[in-house]
């Protein structure tokens, strides 16, 4: 999960809390003991349905807020993974440094000063159509992107696998080494009806045992036909001639003698094949990562500015049903510093704001929100998590 990069709270209240000057002097001199950064912010004049349908709303709402919230978190997260060096991956590393994403920027602004000098996109998202339609238009958009990022990142992780053993068959020991550079026609028994030649990987603290055993492991094994082709610092590699009848059984007690078999059939196509391997893995692998790293940056960039959309979508929302009609209500981001001054702000914002509640809301000798019952009938379907205003806590990464 990604580190906030800065903390808000977002607050709506109602006409009667006060004027939108008295309510900017409260906020700025009174919550926090003033270490806070004020913005006021406008929220649009949306098209507004009946109850029943902004309750359904409101419950859509939070449940996409929250998911757009986590699909950006992911998008940062894939981003670094993407940036990670091969060589790290290799080593196993997790260094933070090496995972880290970088910061990306929406309309050429850093995450924070897009939210705090936001404008709605009266072009894409048209003011004159119902909330119902532009919920849905702005999530679409931005689950496809999502879709689309998981799609490739999928493809991007099977290349880089793919490369990963590549480059492991170009410096890993002869248990795992491509052979193609190393063996040659000559060390192979080729077009013969009976004969054949396997290869064996064998420890060097078990030459002599090999040396002294293989011809009589099986029947049928070629006499001094082990020839050594190559060693590196523990192993050497071995070819054997036997008939081909009976070389499964040959391959199956070797084994048991922890010698190593290397399945390879000796081909021209074959050695080419292996040749470009390494290469077209390269190749594969920085095409699926440059075009990943450009869906990153644009999914990022839709997915935020669909989400502070939405977040306006529910603040409103939520305003008509705590505050009624006509949506008269002034909104302001908050920006705080870490948690502990979040939490001393929201109980700054309750002591002065409580009484927006009437008898549905009190608070018990803790501070904490108790609610009555004889809230009307819509009441129990709104967010139970809230203060008796509109208030809601955002992260941005």
């Amino acid at each position: 999960m990604s580190k906030p990069v800065a903390n808000y709270l977002m607050i709506a209240l109602p006409k009667s809390a006060g004027s939108e000057d008295s309510l900017h002097l409260f906020l700025q001199k009174d919550v926090n003991g003033g270490e806070v950064k004020l913005t006021p912010f406008k929220l649009p004049s949306f098209k507004v349905g009946t109850l029943d349908s902004l309750v359904e709303q409101s419950d859509e709402l939070a449940k996409i807020d929250n998911q757009l919230h986590a699909s950006i978190s992911k998008v940062l997260e894939i981003a670094g993974n993407v940036l990670t060096p091969l060589a790290a991956l290799s080593s196993g590393s997790s260094s933070t440094n090496e995972t880290q994403a970088p910061r990306m920027k929406i309309d050429g602004k850093t995450v924070d000063e897009y939210l705090e000098t936001f404008q709605w996109n009266t072009s894409r998202y048209r003011l004159d159509k119902p909330t119902e339609q532009l919920i849905k238009n702005i999530s679409e958009e931005a689950f496809n992107l999502d879709s689309d990022l998981k799609t490739a990142y999928s493809s991007y992780n099977v290349a880089r696998s793919n490369l990963l053993a590549a480059q492991r068959k170009q410096t890993g020991d002869l248990t795992v080494k491509s052979l193609h550079d190393i063996v040659n026609k000559d060390d192979f028994v080729l077009g013969s009806e009976h004969l054949t030649t396997d290869l064996l990987v064998v420890p060097k603290s078990l030459k002599s045992a090999f040396l002294n055993s293989y011809e009589t492991l099986t029947p049928y094994v070629v006499p001094r036909s082990a020839h050594k082709i190559t060693e590196d610092s523990e192993y050497n590699l071995y070819g054997v001639t036997l008939f081909k009848k009976y070389e499964k059984q040959f391959l199956t007690a070797a084994r048991e003698a922890k010698w190593i078999p290397r399945e390879f059939n000796y081909s021209e196509e074959a050695i080419s094949k292996m040749r470009n391997e390494y290469e077209a893995a390269t190749k594969s692998e920085a095409s699926l990562k440059n075009d990943l790293i450009r869906l990153s940056k644009e999914a990022y960039m839709e997915m935020t500015s669909a989400w502070v959309h939405i977040k306006l979508l529910r603040t409103f929302v939520e305003s008509v049903l705590r505050y009624g009609l006509p949506p008269e209500f002034s909104c302001f981001l908050l920006k705080l510093k870490n948690e502990k001054a979040i939490n001393r702000a929201k109980k700054d914002l309750l002591s002065k704001f409580e009484y927006l509640g009437g008898n549905a809301f009190s608070t018990d000798k803790n501070g904490k929100i108790q609610k009555d019952n004889s809230l009307h009938e819509y009441a129990s379907l709104v967010d139970q998590d809230y203060e008796p205003f509109v208030l809601y806590h955002i992260e941005l990464f």
